[in-house]
């Protein structure tokens, strides 16, 4: 081109690089940018053969795109060169501008470098300016931010002569909108990239939400989400048709609660000391007929995003069938199967739990007591809260941790007084002090069998006469079904709060608290006369008589202690009448 006027010259290079460029413009792909890169080079800028060796994330750089020659296409397509060997080639030979020329007087140490090349051999050049088979022009394509993107390789110019001013400004021009080419190709493959990836993401974000939601509504047990944090805390946001069914509630309404709204007054501590993640609790849930059902309660967080709200989801069990089975497993435990009455397990912790270990003393009236306090004595005499002192009823004063002194309760370790502890049986309290700020009601018994105003915890122990021979005359039967009977009877005969138990045989104890001795002896003459008149068992009429003895529960006392003074207060009664009438009542 160069030998025609550099008018035309000039003209001609312009029109041919703006009609390549506009080519670049076109392009979609990678792929395809970069073969229209090396495209334009053999169709608009008069070079016959055109590589563009491009930058891979490690660095080197690999061929990706030949024009030319389709044998050297297909054997240098895909090789890769090293960065360092790239370098050493950019940093070699002439510099023309942004043009790197390596002429073949300099060119052969790179013969056995591991950059992909293709040459012929020819002749030595015949004039100055003539193009050698060995001559290499490479035109480096930089980012806007300057990083290497590429390099592209020319070879064998069309007029056979090394490129004018011109033709190195139009490759060099053509380099830089090759460059502006492969990045917006790159960026537009990213972004595509990232929104098949976002739209992955979306379908798995929708198809997972879908999973939830009929996981969350189809679900066989109850599902709630509540709010967490803020002034509306456990308010229910969202709750599935099973729950509804369980509370017999709309979903509209149990919006307008809070699980704290609904749970049974005595759960409430338990709701609340529910830990939020990963929390388990076992409490009752109001319905809308105002009866409660057992529920398992199981927490778990789910955050809304990475800094938004967080909800608590909610799984709720309905365990009613279990919490019933472990109910009558509980009472069958402790109630007799015969008669339904508590068992003498059940008698005992009972009757434990009323008695503590240290006996009762006369108390002190609430004045003295307050003074006695103040003042660092005991009420009875002797001085209060000062450990290793021995009080007047032979007992030592230990001082309790946090202070507790004489007054404070014993959670932990053995017996204070020492020994082995006759009250540890399940119910029995720990150890109580008898001090002026002691929380424990002490049981007392009367003085005499005389009523003196004194209330107590009568124990009436009661042995059946006559059953012996009925369950000898008339068979296991009919002896059962009397018990069944005086047990019944029993019960109707006394007042609610007291306890009927059946010690087992034809035994039978009555706990009857707030009792003086009057009111027990009355309690046992009426409980004799509801047990005398026949019981008709499959058509025949027998009769049974009861003897009772009276004890009186007493602080200081074991429960073996106060049933064994019962039981021998009954045998005394029993033997100081006759056998017929004692079977006449």
């Amino acid at each position: 081109m160069e030998t025609e006027s550099e008018p035309y010259v000039r003209l001609a290079t312009l029109r041919q690089l703006h009609r390549v460029v506009a080519d670049l413009n076109t392009a979609r792909s990678l792929a395809d940018t970069l073969q229209t890169v090396v495209d334009g080079i053999v169709v608009g800028l008069g070079y016959e053969l055109a590589c563009v060796n491009l930058v891979r994330p490690d660095g080197d750089l690999v061929v990706a795109a030949f024009a030319g020659d389709p044998a050297a296409e297909a054997l240098i397509t895909g090789r890769v060169g090293s960065r360092a060997s790239w370098e050493r080639r950019l940093t070699m030979g002439e510099c023309w501008d942004g043009l790197r020329f390596i002429p073949h007087t300099e060119g052969w140490i790179l013969l056995e470098d591991d950059v992909p090349q293709w040459h012929t051999d020819g002749p030595d050049p015949r004039f100055e300016d003539e193009w050698h088979p060995e001559d290499r022009l490479y035109a480096p394509m930089h980012a806007s931010g300057g990083e290497l993107l590429g390099v592209i390789s020319v070879d064998r110019p069309r007029n056979g002569r090394r490129p004018g001013a011109w033709g190195r400004e139009a490759l060099q021009m053509y380099a830089f909108q090759a460059a502006i080419a492969i990045s917006n190709a790159r960026l537009r493959a990213n972004m595509q990239r990232a929104l098949v990836r976002l739209e992955r993401e979306q379908q798995a974000l929708r198809a997972s939400e879908e999973s939830f939601r009929q996981a969350f509504e189809y679900a066989p047990s109850g599902m709630a989400i509540a709010e967490m944090g803020g002034d509306q805390h456990g308010r229910l946001l969202r709750t599935n048709d099973a729950l509804c069914r369980l509370l017999g509630r709309p979903a509209s309404v149990l919006r307008r609660y809070s699980f704290s709204d609904l749970v049974h007054p005595e759960d409430i501590g338990t709701l609340l000391r529910t830990s939020a993640e990963g929390g388990r609790a076992e409490l009752r849930l109001g319905r809308r007929d105002g009866t409660y059902v057992w529920v398992s309660l199981r927490n778990s967080v789910v955050a809304d995003a990475a800094d938004g709200p967080r909800f608590l989801l909610t799984h709720v069990e309905d365990i009613e069938e279990r919490k019933r089975h472990e109910l009558q497993l509980a009472h069958r435990a402790s109630h007799d199967s015969l008669t339904g009455l508590p068992n003498s397990a059940e008698l005992r912790a009972r009757l434990g739990a009323r008695l503590c270990r240290r006996p009762q003393s006369t108390r002190a009236s609430a004045i003295e007591a307050l003074d006695a306090a103040f003042e660092g004595r005991d009420p009875h005499g002797g001085q209060v809260g000062r450990a290793g002192q021995v009080g007047p009823d032979g007992y030592e004063v230990r001082a309790e941790a946090g202070g507790a002194g004489e007054h404070g309760f014993q959670a932990d370790g053995p017996d204070r007084y020492g020994g082995t502890d006759p009250f540890d049986f399940p119910g029995a309290p720990t150890a109580p002090t008898d001090g002026p700020y002691d929380h424990h009601v002490h049981t007392v018994a009367p003085a005499t069998d005389v009523d003196d105003g004194t209330k107590g915890l009568a124990v009436l122990f009661c042995d059946l006469d006559g059953f012996k021979s009925i369950n000898d005359r008339f068979g296991h039967h009919t002896g059962d079904a009397v018990l069944i009977e005086v047990a019944r009877r029993l019960t109707t005969g006394v007042r609610d709060g007291d306890t009927v138990a059946r010690l087992g045989g034809d035994e039978f104890v009555v706990l009857a608290d707030g009792l003086g001795a009057a009111d027990a002896a009355d309690l046992a003459v009426r409980l004799r006369n509801a047990i005398i008149p026949p019981i008709r068992v499959d058509g025949r009429a027998v009769r049974v008589g009861a003897s009772f003895g009276i004890g009186w529960a007493s602080c200081g006392m074991s429960a073996d202690e106060v049933l064994r003074s019962a039981d021998q207060r009954m045998y005394i009664e029993k033997r100081s009448r006759s056998k017929a009438h004692r079977r006449a009542g």
